[in-house]
């Protein structure tokens, strides 16, 4: 017998497919994207905490205006168009001006080189030496000067003290000049990598002052001639690679307007994305009604959508960015688009009727945070905020930065990354989604409140030891309990709890308490201790907060148990009392009718 298709839900199996799938291609990338553009890991952290923040204003807000006016559907409309369309705008964020890079040059000892201060790594390095081969690069230098650079130049590179013979055609610069200017040749085979520090070395017979060849002489021992320069290399690939990894300074963020273009249009998609993922959820619950157990099967596949599109993108992410350390993200954006348009028109097809509506949505909603349960699962959802928060925003600059450790990775990291995101969704959301209805049935969502908090200790502790990023891909597995049972637990938690009527404004509310809160805070610490302590060490401190999270949790729940507010039925479900409420600040608050309607939390 074949097996029963429920075309209620196909639209909606549709939507989450095809929602993720248009996402998938950017919104993991921004971060990357961000520091691309030279912004600092601070002003990406902070940017990533005021996100959330719209989301949680958002999200309860048009969650009410849908309840209220019962426009679920033209708003769930509205925001995948906002989504699509404010994503693809990126792209279009003007270049902003990068300074040239600033240098020190030495002259000593019969030679001469350029001491430059960056974040250069070994796959840097290697792409400019096989880009170049043994060709010589053109580069003028503006440098400091005073009277005495200035007779040293005159002594040593035009005249030959020695010989007392002019050794170029050209003349000497003014005495008066605050600046010398210079052309010299490097040879990228003779570039050095130590520390933080970049040197490429050059020839003394390679030198220019106003077109006229010189020789830069500097006898002796002992350094000569040492002054801070601007350089500027006549080929544009060098030079893009220099200004790269010069971040813009925090305090001339703001004062960009390509700064509040990229921004805005990360907030409008922020919005779009807020008012779908509440609503949609609240239109999935309504469909499936008191099936509840259900909406795993139906979340799944937005994993696949996610895990498909992230790999694809990241595949021609690399390919199309070629050997350049900067990505091409082109690709990536009309992905979005045309993803986003078949999503759209998924969503037309969706029959969505409320059929209860709340006399009172905000004393309704009011009521939750009078309920013991209820204030320890928002806890819990912002405690999670805080370690998704990391993850979403730092993992793949975390990394970067190790790859740029290893000879070779650079022209593959989006590549890394998007198998990352791909196993993310199939190896462990997929499975656990659908699986999770099961899963709460059988261990009740408090104790998967505990199973998550557990797995994301393990999971941030793994990663503050990695060396080699291809080993992240066995963690990846742990997606599937930290996104996969933590978004169903919190989904159909909220479901549950939520006053008739409510749907959406609870799922809205739960969301921006998760993202607005715990994501937001997230980020804003993640971006601090991600500059002063490096990626591994913030990976670490977020594991060992989550392991302390899952201890109290426990300790917490074990301890209303006994209390006698909860006690567990034979299937592991846990249940209140009907007297929960009773002797405690909030009795005379809340009637017999809202214990009762709060008894069963499975």
């Amino acid at each position: 017998m074949a097996p029963q298709v429920d075309k209620e839900l196909l639209p909606m199996k549709a939507h989450y497919f095809f929602f993720n799938a248009g996402t998938a291609p950017v919104m993991p990338f921004m971060p990357t994207l961000a520091r691309q553009l030279g912004f600092s890991t601070v002003v990406v952290g902070t940017m990533y905490t005021i996100l959330p923040i719209i989301g949680m204003l958002a999200k309860p807000f048009f969650g009410f205006i849908a309840d209220r006016y019962r426009r679920h559907r033209t708003l769930f409309l509205i925001g995948e168009i906002l989504t699509g369309v404010a994503f693809f705008l990126i792209q279009f964020t003007p270049s902003i001006p990068q300074p040239l890079p600033t240098v020190e040059f030495h002259c000593h000892g019969g030679a001469s080189d350029i001491k430059y201060h960056s974040d250069f790594d070994k796959c840097i390095e290697n792409s400019l030496k096989t880009y170049y081969g043994n060709d010589d690069v053109s580069c003028n230098l503006y440098c400091e000067a005073d009277p005495s650079k200035l007779d040293f130049v005159c002594n040593n590179w035009i005249h030959n003290n020695s010989t007392g013979s002019n050794t170029s055609n050209a003349t000497c610069p003014n005495r008066s000049s605050s600046q010398l200017n210079f052309t010299t040749f490097v040879n990228i085979n003779n570039m050095e990598i130590m520390g933080h520090y970049l040197f490429f070395v050059i020839p003394h017979d390679r030198g220019q002052i106003n077109d006229q060849n010189v020789t830069l002489n500097c006898p002796g021992a002992q350094q000569q001639f040492n002054t801070t320069c601007q350089m500027e290399c006549t080929d544009a690939y060098l030079n893009n690679q220099l200004m790269q990894y010069k971040p813009i300074q925090n305090g001339d963020v703001t004062n960009m307007y390509q700064f509040w273009y990229f921004f805005l249009m990360l907030i409008v998609s922020w919005i779009g994305m807020a008012v779908v993922v509440s609503i949609g959820d609240a239109i999935c619950f309504t469909i499936l009604g008191e099936r509840h157990h259900l909406y795993g099967k139906q979340r799944l596949y937005g994993s696949i959508g996610f895990g498909v599109s992230s790999i694809v993108a990241g595949v021609l992410v690399d390919k199309m960015s070629g050997d350049g350390a900067s990505k091409d993200y082109t690709i990536a954006f009309w992905m979005t688009l045309m993803i986003m348009a078949f999503d759209l028109f998924a969503s037309t097809k969706l029959k969505h009727t409320q059929t209860h509506l709340s006399t009172n949505i905000i004393k309704d909603i009011g009521k939750m945070f009078l309920s013991v349960p209820c204030v320890i699962f928002f806890i819990w959802c912002i405690s999670i905020g805080l370690c998704t928060a990391l993850i979403w925003n730092f993992l793949f600059m975390h990394l970067d930065a190790l790859g740029e450790k290893l000879e070779g990775c650079q022209n593959s990291m989006k590549t890394l990354e998007g198998i990352a995101m791909g196993i993310q969704c199939f190896g462990g959301e997929l499975p656990f989604f659908f699986l999770s209805g099961w899963i709460l049935k059988r261990i009740g969502h408090v104790n998967a409140m505990s199973l998550v908090l557990f797995a994301f200790g393990l999971r941030l502790v793994l990663y503050s030891q990695l060396v080699n990023p291809w080993y992240v891909l066995p963690i990846e597995l742990l997606n599937g309990l930290t996104f996969g049972i933590f978004y169903a637990t919190m989904a159909s938690y909220a479901s549950i709890v939520a006053p008739s009527g409510t749907d959406a404004t609870m799922q809205g509310l739960v969301g921006a308490i998760f993202e607005g809160v715990g994501v937001s805070m997230g980020s804003l610490i993640s971006g601090y201790l991600f500059a002063a302590v490096s990626g591994s060490g913030t990976f670490l401190i977020f594991g060992v907060f989550a392991f302390v999270a899952f201890i109290v949790h426990v300790l917490v729940q074990l301890y209303l148990q006994r209390s006698g507010q909860y006690d567990v039925d034979p299937n592991g479900v846990y249940v209140i009392h009907m007297n929960c409420l009773s002797g405690t600040i909030f009795s005379g608050i809340l009637s017999q009718f809202d214990c009762e309607r709060y008894m069963y939390l499975p």
